[in-house]
């Protein structure tokens, strides 16, 4: 199966490799750094952002976007929860470098991830999204995400009580 994309505007998605860590972290951390996307305020080292990609690389989970010469974003799903029952869901990761948004970037990286799960044999992708992320929640409801629900006051971030939006997407 080809994972490999191109959209209109020049973005092309592949899989992500171990020589991506290095920018797929710079990414992360730029999100911890600057927004309420990732609800931690550790930055990763490059240690940690390696041992962070290194599931994701062994199960064809990660895909990076290039334009322009550079990585402009990365998409990833992973386990949505530890325990074997919940083994067929799995939770999308979806970053935009902010010098590429309005690309079509986070799209064509959605597009990867939601193929790989399918093709995994995978049932449910599960998005997770602090609720005033209204470009992420937009971005999932284009691809069929519905709402599930929203948990209030599910966690803080720079002083902040945050909402957490949970989406769903059937992938049978």
């Amino acid at each position: 199966m080809d994972l490999a994309y191109k959209n209109r505007a020049g973005v092309a998605v592949r899989p992500a490799g171990p020589q991506d860590a290095e920018a797929i972290r710079e990414i992360r951390n730029r999100a911890i750094e600057r927004s309420t996307a990732l609800w931690t305020n550790t930055v990763l080292s490059a240690t940690d952002g390696a041992a962070w990609l290194d599931p994701h690389l062994r199960r064809g989970s990660a895909f990076v976007a290039e334009a322009d010469g550079a990585v402009a974003g990365f998409g990833a799903y992973g386990p949505w929860r530890d325990f074997e029952g919940y083994r067929h869901t799995v939770e999308d990761s979806v970053y935009v470098h902010e010098d590429h948004h309005r690309r079509g970037v986070g799209a064509a990286l959605l597009t990867a991830v939601i193929d790989a799960a399918r093709h995994a044999g995978h049932r449910i992708v599960i998005a997770d999204i602090e609720a005033g992320n209204t470009a992420s929640i937009k971005l999932h409801e284009r691809f069929g995400f519905h709402h599930v629900g929203t948990v209030g006051d599910a966690g803080t971030k720079f002083g902040t009580w945050l909402d957490l939006t949970i989406m769903r997407l059937p992938l049978r």
